[in-house]
């Protein structure tokens, strides 16, 4: 008879700090574990502590109590499958990112992570010391090599573990979701494949944490490239694989291929996710926002009620003289197509009391915007005490062209404690909403079919805070000011790459100017989702004081 063996892979969602509960998960899976007769439990990378700490990990009371909770794991699930399980591990003054293996009640193995990611939202070569190159280690029959999450992402990590006998590779990862992700990593575990002749399985984390969603979306490749296993994306998930030795060396078996989503529902989901997973790890259970009657806010209300149910929504409409009777409805007609509470708090007078109270030091002066973010901060304090009193989390509604160039009033409709559409620019607004009224998921909360009114879509944005105003009176249509920002925050591009694309220059200068200028807004905005690979916070870092200019 073949050697066989049977590895439990187990996509969860750990929460950062929360060690004993992120163990539990461990045992929870490790029972599931056993009851498959399985070899060996996998969880992926930084599983115990969660992921990503950021500096956390660099606290010694911390990682030494990570590293009790993997010991105190090994003792409690002796008897059964080993379990490889990621979390720091300390050793003189050098802290690694490590991969524990875990057998017979003790620390079998110990992998340490080699290539230390320094971009985008990673930083762990401030964190973390590198390992040097080793070895597979033994679990039943097999040798496995088990190159962690970057390690694999560079041929030399494998193909030295392929050299020093590994039978087959397991990869664990914390790896976030962007944009069409999943293509990304199935091309450079191919080529590990391809490299090694090596079976290949690529376990990924799930769930939320601040800014970054880990999507699962876990793999296997047999030599060759052939997909033997794919689990879903976005979900919590434990699957059985089972390898077989054969005349060509160990081969998984066939299992189940989960359809993976477009990346527009990818996208949604990811936001999706990460509002549920921010409150639910922060403690919070409802959410308000304020609701215009705009297309902002009729998402971010619809993604809040797709994550937590219609009854943890609080949709508030806070009108004043300038808001047209159109916006009324609309905002009155997605809450209650949500089948959110809708409440209706007016401005005037308290906006009333404020002018009466500057007139004194205004007097001479004429109103300009002042008086108009006026509007917006009282809009901000009023919600903010509702959050207050009631114990629900602000939302903020801006997206991502918004917050590029500033439009957006600080200590006003900034104010909030996240925002889930921060990545997503105004043109992926207008599609995103045309793709949620015609698409609906068991994973939605919220109710199917046309949940924003067309109107909402199709009507000219405006922020309502002086007669007839329209976002186009102070920035280009939505179409170019994106395609702009697309190429100065994306793309890196310069002034005169953009006019050679056929900008013009004076506009290409005007975002430039505005995008600079706002990075202290940035600074101080809410938290969101990130969708993309130059995301507003740790994917762009820029100086908030900061006097250069393109002078092409």
């Amino acid at each position: 008879m073949p050697k066989r063996f049977r590895l439990t892979l187990a996509q969860l969602n750990p929460t950062v700090g929360a060690l004993k509960e992120n163990a539990q998960q461990a045992q929870n899976a490790w029972q599931v574990a056993k009851g498959a007769n399985a070899d060996m439990l996998a969880l992926p990378e930084m599983f115990i502590t969660g992921y990503q700490t950021q500096d956390l990990v660099m606290k010694p009371a911390f990682h030494k109590a990570a590293m009790m909770e993997i010991e105190a794991l090994a003792k409690a699930c002796a008897d059964g499958p080993a379990i490889g399980i990621g979390g720091p591990l300390a050793v003189d003054d050098k802290l690694y990112n490590a991969y524990f293996i875990l057998q017979n009640g003790e620390i079998a193995a110990k992998v340490l992570k080699q290539k230390l990611p320094n971009e985008t939202v990673f930083d762990e070569v401030r964190l973390f010391d590198p390992g040097p190159p080793q070895g597979p280690y033994s679990v039943g029959p097999l040798r496995i090599g088990s190159p962690v999450c970057e390690d694999a992402w560079s041929p030399d990590v494998a193909e030295t573990l392929a050299e020093s006998g590994a039978e087959i590779l397991l990869v664990p990862n914390g790896s976030p979701y962007f944009r069409n992700k999943l293509d990304v990593r199935m091309n450079h575990m191919v080529a590990r494949v391809v490299e090694t002749e090596l079976p290949l399985i690529y376990l990924n984390l799930t769930g939320g944490q601040d800014d970054q969603v880990f999507d699962g979306a876990t793999f296997a490749l047999n030599p060759g490239g052939t997909l033997a296993l794919q689990m879903p994306a976005f979900e919590d998930a434990i699957t059985h694989l089972d390898f077989v030795e054969t005349d060509k060396g160990w081969r998984a078996e066939q299992g189940p291929l989960a359809l993976q989503p477009d990346e527009w529902e990818q996208d949604y989901r990811c936001m999706v996710t990460a509002l549920r997973d921010y409150l639910r790890k922060s403690g919070f259970t409802k959410v308000l926002l304020g609701l215009s009657g705009g297309i902002d806010s009729a998402i971010v209300a619809t993604i809040a009620t797709d994550a937590l149910g219609a009854e943890n929504v609080r949709c508030v409409m806070l009108p004043s003289e300038y808001t047209s009777p159109e916006s009324l409805e609309d905002a009155k007609e997605v809450a209650e197509n949500l089948g959110c509470r809708y409440d209706f708090i007016s401005i005037s007078e308290g906006r009333k009391a404020i002018t009466n109270t500057l007139a004194p030091l205004f007097e001479g002066t004429r109103p300009d915007v002042t008086e108009e973010n006026i509007q917006s901060r009282l809009r901000g304090l009023l919600l903010m005490a509702l959050s207050n009193k009631f114990g629900e989390m602000l939302l903020t509604t801006g997206n991502k062209s918004e917050i590029a160039v500033g439009y957006a009033t600080i200590y006003g409709d900034m104010a909030g404690g996240y925002n889930p559409i921060k990545d997503l620019y105004k043109t992926r607004v207008f599609e995103t909403c045309r793709w949620r009224n015609k698409t609906h998921r068991d994973w939605m909360l919220g109710p199917a079919g046309e949940v924003i009114p067309p109107r909402v879509i199709d009507k000219p944005p405006t922020a309502e805070l002086r007669p007839d105003q329209k976002d186009e009176d102070s920035l280009p249509p939505y179409d170019v000011l994106d395609a702009i920002l697309k190429g100065l925050v994306d793309d890196e591009a310069s002034i005169a790459d953009l006019v050679a694309q056929g900008f013009d220059r004076t506009m290409v200068k005007k975002v430039e100017g505005l995008l600079y200028r706002s990075e202290y807004k940035r600074f101080q905005s809410a938290p969101g989702p990130r969708l993309t690979l130059r995301s507003f916070w740790l994917d762009r870092r820029y100086p908030i004081v900061n006097r250069w200019r393109d002078p092409g």
